[in-house]
């Protein structure tokens, strides 16, 4: 498939980040429905993905659709997961009871990421990048 379904951002130096995209990319079997991109790499353009920058790229995962829509937070998970077949593990997170507690969660997840993962905290990972 030359155009994925599906470009998900991720942090490719945090470990919990690499286990997840390994087991997202295995589901995918090699179809290539799910494109991965590693914001972390020195490379990373942020004009190549939706113009979203290393730092709102670090601070929640992003991801582009086929049609270019930015979806974020949950919202990428739920779709990755849907596309290789594991939708029924995020569906309840639409539901209108659960929908504002998993994005809140997330919320928490999201803003603790780097420190639980034994990272510098977002300036500090930013200036690095900017060579400050």
């Amino acid at each position: 498939m030359s155009n994925p379904e599906l470009t998900l951002l991720f942090d490719g130096a945090c470990p919990l980040c690499r286990r997840e995209v390994e087991a997202l990319r295995s589901r995918d079997q090699g179809k290539g429905q799910i494109c991965f991109v590693d914001i972390d790499a020195p490379d990373y353009d942020p004009a190549a993905h939706g113009g979203i920058s290393y730092r709102e790229a670090m601070g929640r995962i992003h991801a582009l659709g086929a049609d270019g829509r930015v979806i974020v937070d949950v919202a990428a998970f739920r779709e990755a997961y849907r596309l290789v077949g594991l939708g029924w593990l995020y569906a309840p997170t639409t539901w209108p009871l659960l929908k504002p507690v998993v994005d809140g969660i997330y919320g928490h997840w999201a803003n603790w990421r780097l420190k639980l993962t034994g990272r510098a905290d977002l300036e500090t990972l930013c200036a690095q990048r900017e060579g400050r």
